[in-house]
């Protein structure tokens, strides 16, 4: 009997958390061994990659990659949650000078490395507990900035005629960023109150929107009993790093953990992760370079190592 494994690029449905889907995922798959790659929050649809059996191993990777969203930056009011679901907190009417080259220009320059302070409403902990169940006892804590990465903010709508004009937005991002933080920054450096009246992931690490299955598509494979051809290998997760071919002679020694030495490095660094495969395409490990000599070559040792079957 086969054991399920590999991973299932869902599309997440407005209404469910991401723990909801995991939770039904588990019932489906009739496993406990189920993860997802990162949270999107209730109103939040798109991907969500769940890991199932031993691709739960890498999930972490799937988690750590760079993201893509489709935003809706609304300005003119504020919200506790900075997203629509709520409170309204502040708001300003428009200046009719506010323009779309204005609005281009502060949005560039949040583009790079910056600093966000998490909202109250996000699953953050401080002294052991949720700054979401803080905020749902109306207090507020300091909480201090944290780095984050844009690598992209591309516009793709500005509506200026209405009372609260919208901004809509691509944004490629590094883990740990909050959108809605993006969008209530971005308002204020405009000099307005504002939030995310819309968010929609549309890529997470090498999965992105069209590759998803609906719960629905999930139910009706489990019931086909072909749920295992909706799941992509785990090596999947890891797509982000270089791809070797190892000689055909190394593969037990690979297999065993040992490490292995590359007579060709490229531009690879110390630190540098690379996917060893076998000649026929099998995957096998996981290394990280550790040593480059310009005679010998380059170093590699395992970080995880999947043995025969696993991946």
């Amino acid at each position: 009997m086969n054991v399920l494994s590999g991973i299932l690029p869902l599309y997440k449905p407005a209404g469910f958390t991401s723990h909801d889907c995991v939770m039904k995922i588990r019932k489906l798959a009739r496993t406990k061994k189920v993860g997802h790659t990162g949270t999107l929050d209730p109103d939040v649809t798109g991907v969500l990659p769940i890991c199932i059996g031993q691709a739960t191993k890498v999930a972490d990777y799937l988690h750590d990659a760079p993201k893509q969203y489709r935003a809706t930056l609304t300005i003119g009011f504020s919200t506790d949650t900075e997203d629509a679901s709520g409170a309204v907190l502040e708001t300003k009417t428009i200046d009719s000078s506010l323009d779309e080259e204005q609005i281009r220009s502060v949005i560039n320059r949040f583009i790079g490395n910056i600093e966000q302070i998490p909202p109250m409403y996000s699953a953050v902990k401080i002294d052991g507990k949720r700054l979401h169940e803080l905020a749902r006892e109306g207090k507020t804590v300091e909480r201090k900035a944290r780095p984050v990465t844009i690598y992209d903010i591309v516009v793709e709508e500005i509506n200026l005629h209405t009372e609260y004009p919208a901004v809509t937005y691509t944004v490629t991002c590094s883990k740990g960023t909050y959108v809605r933080t993006l969008c209530t920054d971005i308002g204020r450096a405009l000099g307005y109150p504002a939030h995310m009246s819309y968010l929609q992931r549309l890529r997470s690490g090498p999965f992105e929107l069209a590759q998803c299955v609906t719960l629905e598509e999930v139910e009706a494979a489990v019931s086909a009993g072909g749920l295992q051809k909706l799941l992509y290998p785990l090596d999947h997760a890891l797509f982000q790093y270089p791809a070797v071919h190892i000689p055909a002679g190394r593969v037990q020694a690979i297999r065993n953990g040992l490490s292995q030495r590359h007579l060709r490095p490229d531009a690879w660094q110390v630190g540098d992760k690379l996917r060893l495969y076998a000649p026929d395409g099998t995957f096998l490990a996981l290394h990280e370079v550790t040593e480059i000599d310009r005679e010998k070559g380059v170093e590699s040792k395992p970080v995880r190592v999947f043995p025969e079957g696993e991946a």
